[in-house]
Order: C-alpha cells, then structure tokens, then sequence
C-alpha cells in the first residue's frame, strides 16, 4: 500500500450492518508512501499512527486541488 498527505484509507465493515470506517493521511511516516501513516479518523477527529491490514484500501486525490481517483 502507498499513499501520501491528503489521500483517504477505507476501512470496510468486518460484520453485517457494520459501517465503514475512513480517515485521512496526514503525514506518511515509512518510505516511498508505504506505512505507517500518521491518520485522522472521521468518525472521531482522533489522529492516530496507524499500520492498515488488507482490509483497507487507498483513496488517492490529485493533489492539486482535482478530484479524487479510487485505487
């Protein structure tokens, strides 16, 4: 996984009924935008370190000012 300030990681819901969770990537802390990410939980405003497992998936934004491309 590789991503960069701005971009947003997607958690999905493990259970049935169980919503999605997302934050945004504040600051990238392993090499070549690889974790850990330091992250900002919508749900919460919480920021936090976070390792993401193979349930979560990157949502890249030009960083531009464009809109966003799904990886």
């Amino acid at each position: 996984m590789q991503a960069q300030a701005g971009d947003r990681i997607i958690i999905r819901g493990h259970h049935i009924g169980e919503p999605d969770r997302d934050c945004e990537v504040l600051e990238v802390r392993g090499t070549d935008g690889t974790p850990p990410y330091f992250v900002r939980w919508e749900d919460d405003g919480h920021e936090a370190l976070f390792f993401p497992g193979s349930d979560a998936s990157v949502q890249h934004f030009q960083h531009d000012g464009e809109a966003a491309v799904p990886s």
